[in-house]
């Protein structure tokens, strides 16, 4: 099992998903800011790179932490290792996965791996976590969910779902934390330029504007520069995408379902 340096005076972060992607992103800049990392993600290689290249860069201390959070046993064993870890200032809920094709066609396997990872996955780890982090009345708590969270699509039933979860589960825990000393984030991108959409082969000039794009520097100096200076429980990045957002709230549900269906075009 990896440890981490327990004589370091160094807050510790947790980052799932770290090998890739927004991910990886988020443990590039928390090294930047001073934080040792615990690196959670299935590609064993890709993560012990990324801690010695983030050790030898920043001085911190960076160790890798092989799993597939998808796994009961994986997850249980993470949870009971960080409830038991008085460093933990910051938690990083990242890992995930998309899918595309009509739920009624997609293997049940797949569905049902995907709500292990996007929402049990992230509870048993905020769970965990947060008594430790109330007791010493610090620490934060970031989920990744995304602008899909917001609306729902074809050929994306369950990852909205799931996110919409991810995002309404943070809210109503803000509500419980208020007071503790502990805040909790729940970040909601638009499209990323990350393996994620190239995992699905999805090509991605079909349907998605060359604006919609963002990358990974941005959407995670946002969400950590709210998360340390007082921002918002929920984080949407560019403002282009947070009038997307309002806009979803307000418009016909006519012009929704037009503008859905024309993106799950995409992924069907």
């Amino acid at each position: 099992m990896p440890t981490t340096n327990s004589e370091s005076t160094r807050p510790l972060a947790v980052v799932t998903g770290a090998s890739a992607g927004i991910g990886r992103e988020f443990a590039r800049q928390l090294a930047e800011r001073g934080f040792d990392l615990l690196l959670v993600a299935r590609d064993a290689e890709r993560l012990k790179a990324l801690g010695a290249e983030l050790s030898a860069a920043h001085g911190i201390d960076a160790q890798p932490w092989p799993a597939d959070l998808s796994r009961d046993d994986a997850m249980r064993t993470l949870a009971e290792f960080l409830a038991r870890n008085e460093r933990v200032m910051l938690l990083v809920n990242n890992a995930g996965f998309g899918t595309k094709g009509k739920f009624a066609t997609r293997p049940l396997s797949e569905q049902a791996t995907m709500l292990e990872l996007h929402v049990m996955a992230p509870m048993l780890l905020t769970r965990a976590v947060l008594p430790g982090m109330i007791d010493r009345r610090e620490g934060r708590i970031i989920t990744v969910a995304s602008v899909a969270s917001f609306t729902a699509s074809p050929g994306n039933v369950n990852y909205c779902a799931t996110k919409a979860y991810n995002r309404v589960f943070t809210e109503a825990l803000a509500m419980e934390l208020a007071g503790t000393g502990v805040h909790v984030q729940v970040l909601c991108p638009g499209f990323t330029h990350t393996e994620f959409h190239d995992r699905m082969k999805i090509d991605k000039s079909k349907g998605i504007p060359s604006w919609a794009w963002l990358n990974t520097d941005r959407v995670v100096r946002e969400s950590l520069d709210a998360a340390f200076g007082d921002g918002p429980v929920v984080v949407i990045p560019g403002k282009r995408y947070r009038a997307v957002v309002l806009a979803l709230r307000y418009m016909p549900l006519w012009v929704r379902k037009l503008m859905q269906e024309r993106y799950g075009r995409a992924r069907i």
